[in-house]
């Protein structure tokens, strides 16, 4: 339990990541009835792009930073139109000081009607979890295993909502215990929404992970990766994906068609590069 993601809040990897996300919040409520997020690996919820542990690294001047900085194309304006949102939400305005982490992206675009659960295992994050939505009665707070909680708490009562996995990768096995988060949300929310984090480090791990989730059984399934340099080997991280189960239908298509911008927007040198997997589809 030493992964803070503190030093890390605003990269590139969590531009293309909550991103994606509050893009599926939005479709979420485009129907009047609530819906629920189940985060198992929910941080912090608010990052301080001025605390020691964000200058340390200055990852964010790479992601969020060059975002907010760039004269975006108008599809792409669209496309990032939600997180957009959610950043002027916690920060009053467009002087991005605080990075909205996934909880504060959730609630910063949810209604009254909606529920929320995040789960932080990491003492001390908890502890800021907590008290950061202590008056919110939307909100409940665990600290566990987040792949209990992906167990737990399906299905919601709602039955509609939002899994997400976002693990430290901090151990060996990783990719296994996500598999196995996968076939659980298939078992108990079949119907649901399931968004996982993964990094791009070792591609074979990454392959096998994404077959072994294409045969999960879900009707629709797709993956969106994007890295800066070319991925692989060891160092800092250079590439990311999200994989998502029972995705919004034309959130593939969006997606590809900005890809190439924000891309350019985010690389670091040509080797940069972006994709969308399509690993399952309804017939």
């Amino acid at each position: 339990m030493n992964y803070r993601h503190a030093f890390h809040a605003g990269n590139f990897a969590d531009v293309l990541k909550h991103a994606v996300l509050a893009r599926i919040l939005d479709y979420l409520s485009r129907k009047d009835a609530g819906y629920r997020v189940i985060d198992s690996h929910a941080g912090i919820g608010l990052y301080d792009l001025a605390a020691e542990e964000a200058l340390k690294t200055g990852e964010w001047q790479g992601g969020v930073g060059r975002i907010q900085a760039a004269r975006l194309s108008p599809a792409l304006t669209d496309w990032l139109a939600p997180w957009l949102t959610a950043l002027r939400a916690v920060n009053g305005g467009d002087d991005f000081l605080l990075y909205p982490g996934s909880p504060a992206i959730a609630t910063a675009l949810g209604r009254l009607q909606d529920r929320y659960h995040f789960n932080e295992l990491h003492p001390q994050d908890f502890a800021s979890l907590s008290a950061l939505y202590a008056g919110d009665r939307r909100v409940r707070v665990g600290s566990e295993d987040g792949y209990v909680t992906v167990r737990a708490q399906l299905p919601p009562h709602e039955r509609r909502g939002l899994v997400i996995v976002d693990p430290p990768f901090e151990e060996a096995g990783e990719f296994d215990r996500m598999l196995r988060a996968v076939h659980d949300a298939r078992k108990r929310f079949a119907t649901g929404c399931l968004m996982i984090w993964y990094p791009i480090k070792d591609i074979a791990a990454v392959d096998t992970f994404l077959k072994g989730a294409s045969e999960a059984g879900y009707p629709r399934l797709i993956a969106i990766e994007q890295w800066v340099r070319e991925p692989g080997g060891d160092g800092p991280l250079a590439g990311a994906g999200v994989l998502i189960a029972n995705p919004p239908f034309t959130l593939a298509d969006e997606t590809e068609a900005i890809l190439p911008e924000l891309t350019r927007l985010l690389g670091e040198d040509e080797e940069a590069g972006a994709r969308v997997l399509r690993l399952a589809e309804d017939v």
